[in-house]
């Protein structure tokens, strides 16, 4: 699945994996631009079941700069009363501020080469959600345009009002024990920081992060903080209106995980702490944190409702590399700007880092912003703690692999290594993992240990989540039979 970004060509993306509280602070400055966002068109009443998601379409980073997506498919009969009137005119504080950029684009070939990068196939229908890799948006800028505030003119022509007013009555003392949303949020909060990233040229977007650590390492997403991998500006502002200038460290645009750092950090800093996001449990309570349309310091709640959705990002661009993951999908509100935030459990333990968005039509205003619709994905935190550590250590992400590139086509019940690939490389690399195993091109990948493989970009997400040198059960099919081997993940470092 992709977030915020509907309707962009997903780029094409390796089918096999590369190698490897005091008193609220003021939102980061409203003229921030938030980062580029495309909604996947609404579906309307009596429409009919939208087709899968090619898993070439990625998402885009959620942003009020983005143009809204294409209308969708025909209706059905039972829909007499469509299409409904056209919108009211876009108010001029709705369109007037929105901003232009914020998404993580990379220069250069997609990483991943040796991957079957195949054109995108038409479509014959809508994309939607009972597509294997759903195509979501990331949800990365936050403040500006898209923020808009709904303003109240009073025109009633009507010469009397009438105000109601009750007796104030006072009541005990409300105790908020540590276990509650309240007690969570007081605790976590002041480890929680808004971002505001912007490039040499002044793009750029507003987002989430946390604190990783007492060194003043703050963890986020790579598309909140791409525009100023070169020569940008970053800041990071706590919740009690403390802003300090940051720099990059580290990001991984594969894992969509990047690391700053506060210069002149506190020392008083407290990480938040990390859980297992192994033992999460769908149904299990979450909490997320962030700065929605950069809204700082934003609480919302609600639970797990899926793990290990395989989600494929982007911000849609032509040049822009696409993200995969095994996301833990949750319900609790998320919005553009609550991109790199953390997801917490009852406990107040990070499971996630809040990264992407499934999304519906904006309405039709002009900022091409959505919001949420209870379909949110995030960076399972174990995945996401290991990737932190590697930039911290040497600023390179690693990624595991298999060593053999596959087709990111749907419909094939499974990941088929290609018979060729477009740079004239071989399929399966020659003494690589996937050829000590013994695979060969046309063979189709079925299950990862005890994970269905249903196409090449879940296989990806589902590589990335394990570490170079992890031992794993490849399940694949040959000439209509099954077999089973073992194979030991290889390892490729950087995104290029």
């Amino acid at each position: 699945m992709s977030t915020e970004n509907e309707g962009t060509a997903v780029p094409p993306a390796p089918s096999a994996p590369p190698v490897p509280v005091e008193s609220p602070a003021a939102s980061p400055q409203a003229t921030a631009p938030e980062a580029p966002t495309t909604q996947l068109p609404p579906v309307p009443p009596g429409a009919p079941e939208p087709e899968p998601a090619h898993p070439d379409q990625a998402p885009a980073y959620a942003s009020a700069g983005a143009p809204d997506a294409p209308q969708g498919a025909g209706l059905g009969p039972e829909a007499a009363a469509w299409p409904p009137p056209p919108p009211p005119t876009v108010p001029s504080y709705m369109d007037g501020g929105s901003g232009s950029g914020g998404g993580a684009t990379g220069a250069g070939a997609p990483w991943g080469a040796t991957y079957d990068q195949q054109p995108p196939k038409p479509k014959s229908g809508r994309g939607g959600l009972i597509a294997a890799v759903l195509v979501a948006a990331l949800v990365a800028g936050g403040a500006g345009g898209g923020i808009g505030y709904t303003l109240a003119k009073d025109n009633d022509d009507s010469t009397t009002s009438t105000t109601v007013s009750a007796a104030q009555q006072t009541g005990g003392d409300l105790k908020r024990d540590a276990g509650t949303v309240a007690g969570v949020a007081a605790k976590a909060l002041p480890s929680t920081v808004t971002i505001e990233a912007e490039s040499s040229s002044g793009e750029g977007g507003t987002g989430t992060g946390f604190v990783f650590d007492t060194q003043g390492h703050i963890v986020t997403n790579n598309h909140v903080v791409a525009d100023a991998v070169d020569g940008g500006k970053v800041t990071a502002t706590f919740p009690d209106g403390k802003k300090y200038d940051a720099e990059v460290v580290g990001h991984a645009q594969g894992y969509d995980v990047a690391v700053i750092k506060l210069k002149n950090a506190p020392s008083d800093l407290q990480p938040l702490t990390l859980g297992d996001s192994d033992k999460v449990a769908v149904g299990d309570s979450t909490i997320a944190i962030g700065a929605p349309f950069g809204l700082s310091n934003t609480v919302t709640t609600g639970i797990i409702s899926a793990k290990n959705r395989p989600v494929a990002s982007s911000d849609g661009s032509a040049s822009s590399k696409a993200s995969y993951m095994s996301a833990l999908q949750t319900d609790a509100s998320i919005n553009p700007g609550n991109s790199g935030g953390p997801l917490l459990d009852a406990a107040g333990n990070v499971i996630g880092i809040n990264s992407a968005i499934q999304s519906s039509s904006s309405g039709g205003l002009s900022t091409g912003q959505s919001g949420s619709i209870g379909l949110g994905f995030a960076i399972p935190i174990n995945q996401a703690k290991y990737v932190a550590q590697q930039l911290i250590k040497t600023g390179k992400p690693v990624y595991a692999k298999i060593g053999a590139s596959v087709a990111l086509t749907e419909g094939t019940g499974g990941a088929q290594i290609s018979q060729k690939t477009a740079d004239t490389t071989d399929p399966v690399e020659s003494g690589g993992p996937a050829a000590a195993a013994g695979l060969k091109p046309g063979d189709v990948i079925t299950k990862l240990d005890d994970h269905v493989i249903d196409s090449g970009p879940t296989l990806i997400g589902e590589i990335w989540t394990h570490k170079p040198g992890d031992k794993v059960q490849i399940t694949y099919e040959r000439d209509g039979k099954s077999k089973t081997v073992e194979l030991t993940l290889g390892s490729r470092e950087g995104d290029s």
